[in-house]
């Protein structure tokens, strides 16, 4: 049986996509993992696998979260729901994101808890029952 949600976390640092994956993993839902070190690497598994939902940096060599939700757009995957995982919290920036559809804002560092409460608000079934 396949998972009911499939999600894609896109960020540059090996250590911060495991952080985020954990605290996935912390909450039991019933989610398949896919990662991307940056724009490029997440629009080829776009490509290649269905995906509910993207958590992406906004920072990134190749190309930026804001780049990669713009091409998200222009390729008509509007559907995928948007959460951006950013030390960048500022009014500024929060209003540039929402412009390109993102649902969620989860600022770094987080706990667990915050993963948990976004995974609440995009699953249907967060724990999986």
């Amino acid at each position: 049986m396949s998972p009911r949600f499939a999600i894609l976390i896109v960020d540059d640092s090996t250590m911060m996509r495991a952080v985020i994956k954990r605290a996935v993993q912390m909450t039991g839902a019933d989610v398949e993992i896919a990662e991307a070190a940056n724009g490029r690497e997440a629009l080829d598994v776009l490509e290649a696998r269905p995906v509910d939902a993207v958590f992406t940096d906004i920072n990134m060599p190749v190309m930026s979260g804001p780049e990669l939700l713009r091409e998200m757009t222009h390729r008509g995957w509007s559907h995928i729901r948007r959460v951006v995982v950013s030390t960048d919290g500022s009014g500024a920036r929060r209003e540039e994101v929402r412009a390109l559809e993102v649902s969620l804002y989860i600022n770094k560092p987080f706990a667990p808890e915050a993963v948990r409460d976004v995974l609440a608000q995009l699953c249907p079934h967060p724990a999986g029952a």
